[in-house]
């Protein structure tokens, strides 16, 4: 089965990248995971009647002790409150430090999962299971962790990373197609900050991408996955800077996610309105060209994702921007493009440039 390798030392491990092969993910698994008798299996309750019994049924038949927790979807529930409740059922279930922990859903079911894992026992070990595009990748690779607080999005969490990562395409052929839209933003996302011919593939194969066929998929998850393999080994923990690259679009986007409650927008469509303002932000900076501007919403619109949003309230974007982890005593820093396939950080931009590219984004 192909894989991508994520090299962090002794808390390295691959992505198993394939189609249809959620059933052998238990054997496979259990080569490299050691004492393995027990599964906390954690799993957005979307899907558990599906993909869920599935996995279930497959670690059942393994004769293992397995542990069903559910988890309702929905941003909003990546709290404090859902977090303590996983850990008193993780009590209840007798979970022991020889536990593993597996993640079947999609970024708040990863999210959770993994901040749970790292916490319980001070500990524990940690599978992710993505079963959305947006989880494939993005949140299931590089070991963030975490929960939101109601006035910011990730402020609670720990790096920890998972034991492997178990990626079966198959599973997106019955994902809503506005969630399957929302994570080709973060696809679009490595394009812009890293990789100018992954981003032409994908100006050529949107209507395949679109599509959903099985060897588009697969092209666009494992380069994803590579692409962020490589930023996560050069800088696990942000301690270089390098692995902010990743956050191109999401200063803007965060702010626009908690000012609407979690609730108007997906993940991505949220990632999608803030690389636009990001890229209004870079050309009013001289950075960046606005043929590249026009490109890059080219491809969001091909995607059929938002590039405009009304109204605007700058006021309101920008006072939740200053909750945001690149905030320095109160200015503003973002990840901004130079050009398509390069993005650098620039501090202390401009209230009235940053207010502007907001603006511009609600008239276009």
């Amino acid at each position: 089965m192909p894989s991508v390798h994520v090299e962090l030392a002794d808390r390295s491990y691959s992505i198993s990248i394939g189609t249809k092969t959620l059933p052998h993910m238990v054997e496979t698994l259990k080569g490299h995971i050691n004492s393995w008798t027990h599964t906390v299996l954690i799993c957005d309750e979307r899907i558990f009647e599906t993909l869920g019994i599935q996995v279930r049924d497959s670690l059942q038949s393994d004769g293992m002790r397995i542990s069903c927790l559910i988890v309702p979807s929905g941003e909003e529930n990546k709290s404090a409150a859902s977090l303590t409740k996983l850990w008193s059922e993780m009590l209840a279930e007798r979970t022991d430090r020889k536990s593993v922990v597996v993640a079947l859903g999609g970024g708040v079911v990863g999210d959770l999962a993994g901040f749970a894992a790292a916490t319980f026992m001070r500990g524990l070990r940690f599978v992710q299971v993505p079963t959305t595009l947006l989880a494939m990748v993005d949140s299931s690779v590089g070991g963030k962790t975490g929960i939101n607080l109601p006035e910011a999005k990730n402020m609670i969490g720990a790096f920890w990373q998972p034991h492997a990562v178990w990626i079966d395409s198959q599973c997106l052929q019955s994902l809503p197609d506005r969630e399957y839209r929302s994570g080709l933003a973060e696809v679009v996302k490595y394009g812009v900050i890293l990789d100018e011919s992954f981003f032409k593939y994908l100006e050529t194969n949107a209507s395949s991408i679109l599509a959903r066929e099985s060897n588009a998929i697969e092209s666009i998850v494992r380069r994803s996955c590579e692409l962020k393999a490589q930023v996560v080994a050069a800088d696990e923990r942000e301690t270089s800077g390098l692995r902010a690259i990743l956050n191109y679009g999401h200063t803007f986007g965060h702010a626009i996610e908690a000012t609407t409650e979690y609730g108007q927008y997906l993940h991505g469509e949220a990632i999608s309105l803030g690389m636009t303002m990001a890229g209004h932000l870079a050309v009013k900076l001289g950075m960046w060209t606005e043929e590249s501007l026009l490109r890059q919403r080219n491809l969001l619109r091909a995607f059929r994702l938002p590039v405009q949003r009304q109204p605007a309230q700058a006021a309101e974007l920008m006072e939740a921007m200053q909750l945001d982890k690149k905030t320095e005593h109160g200015k503003l820093n973002f990840v901004l493009p130079t050009k398509i396939g390069h993005v650098k950080t620039v501090a202390g931009c401009s209230p009235t440039d940053v207010a502007q590219s907001i603006e511009a984004v609600s008239n276009a």
